[in-house]
């Protein structure tokens, strides 16, 4: 990100900056981590985590039982919003370096809470697009500059292990807030659903307050006080960086085992399989314990380069093999397909966890420094299309073709993370070209 010096010195607010420490990235001090940037990003994670796992098992339904509008129209809807999101990205990473990724980032997350709250006041399919359309675009946007926000605030060091640590509160968050969600869905009424939904909605509003005062990282300060600030560079050069738009696609393409998990393998369960309907939540629940207690580990082995190009290659074999045995569940008693199902779910968290981790060390480390906003828009716009495109994708493989198309989903992903590597070649020749050397 591009930081005036006069930021760099203080926030907006008046408040000096506080230069994050470079210790270990999630020592804990009593309940929180000691470095004090890490500790904010903490509880902004859980405020947001919390409010988002308390909304998303009944957000659909409120507007089809509550609202009354058609499921597939409601659908369509938040594909468009989907799709508005991914397009907002790259401009609001560009927002975030020309005017700071905390800034911005407090303007997003605010948009998003105001949005939210609006839904109570849907009563029909217009108003129905027209906050879906804001609360989603903002929220997909906000994603890159996220990532931008990061860069700044947490030390290069341990960012990506810092990354995992949050990733990891983020799971937790989401197990509490879903746990009262069901209380809601159980209650069923329009005031449970309705308060659930202005909870969400601060749950965006007060990291809203919060992400402006994050104290600036240590080498972001360090570099502006000796006036060593690179050289302005086109807002929209990631948009032409040809090898970092590569590792970008690719990752997407990893991303899409995310709603193999949420989408594929509860219809796969339903549609193809012997074992009973609660697979589906107990697959969830391994998920979530499992990446909560391996993804600060996995992480700190995937925060160099060539560490991260490896997780991103045994990804991408992992996803195959997990596939494979997705595959062969259809076939076995309701028991040994609960087992079979469940092995192939452990195999995925190891998938996810790596590519994750590798994920986040790429898109930093592939990235201009002096233009970090709109690299990690561009990225984070790539894995908003992998979402996007993901349920489709294993609908029309998995779902409609079983083995087969389970074959051609794992020998996607495995070409997948191999390609990484050459791709990541790609991008380290190129490196004097983004003004830094690639490490």
């Amino acid at each position: 990100m591009t930081t005036t010096p006069a930021s760099a010195a203080s926030d907006q607010d008046g408040d000096s900056t506080v230069v994050a420490r470079p210790d270990r990235a999630t020592r804990a001090a009593g309940l929180l981590p000691a470095d004090s940037a890490l500790r904010r990003a903490t509880l902004i994670t859980v405020f947001n985590s919390l409010g988002n796992g308390l909304y998303f098992p009944l957000g659909v339904l409120y507007f089809t039982r509550i609202v009354g509008l058609d499921a597939t129209a409601v659908g369509l809807g938040m594909t468009m919003a989907g799709l508005v999101g991914v397009a907002a990205g790259v401009p609001a990473g560009r927002a975030a370096d020309r005017w700071g990724a905390r800034q911005v980032g407090a303007l997003l997350w605010g948009g998003t809470g105001v949005a939210t709250a609006a839904y109570v006041l849907v009563h029909s399919y217009a108003g129905f697009l027209v906050a879906v359309v804001c609360a989603t675009g903002l929220q997909m946007a906000s994603r890159g500059v996220q990532g931008a926000i990061y860069a700044d605030v947490l030390p290069a060091a341990t960012r990506v292990e810092a990354r995992a640590y949050l990733r990891m509160i983020t799971n937790v968050g989401m197990g509490v807030g879903g746990a009262f969600g069901a209380i809601a869905l159980q209650l069923d009424t329009r005031g449970a659903y309705m308060t659930v939904i202005l909870v969400n909605a601060l749950s965006f509003l007060a990291p809203a307050s919060m992400v402006r005062r994050l104290p600036l990282a240590a080498h972001v300060v360090e570099r502006v006080a000796a006036q060593k600030e690179p050289a302005a560079v086109s807002s929209w050069r990631a948009v032409r960086d040809l090898p970092f738009l590569a590792v970008t696609v690719l990752n997407a393409v990893l991303v899409v085992q995310y709603t193999l998990s949420e989408v594929g393998l509860p219809l796969w369960i339903v549609e193809r399989t012997e074992a009973p309907r609660w697979t589906a939540a107990l697959l969830m629940i391994v998920n979530c314990v499992l990446v909560a207690l391996l993804q600060v580990r996995v992480a700190r082995r995937a925060s160099q380069v060539p560490s991260a190009v490896r997780a991103m290659g045994w990804s991408g074999l992992l996803l195959a093999a997990a596939c494979a045995v997705y595959a062969v569940s259809a076939g076995l008693s309701p028991v040994w397909a609960v087992l079979a199902l469940a092995v192939g779910a452990v195999v995925q968290v190891f998938a996810e966890v790596l590519s994750a981790a590798g994920g986040w060390t790429l898109g930093y480390e592939l990235a201009d420094a002096r233009a970090h906003g709109v690299y990690q828009g561009v990225f984070g716009a790539g894995f908003s299309a992998g979402m996007m495109a993901g349920p489709a994708l294993v609908t029309v493989t998995a779902i409609q073709h079983g083995a087969v198309g389970w074959a051609v989903l794992g020998v996607l992903f495995a070409v997948t993370g191999l390609a990484v590597r050459p791709a990541v070649r790609w991008a380290r020749r190129d490196g004097e070209w983004r003004g830094e050397a690639v490490a």
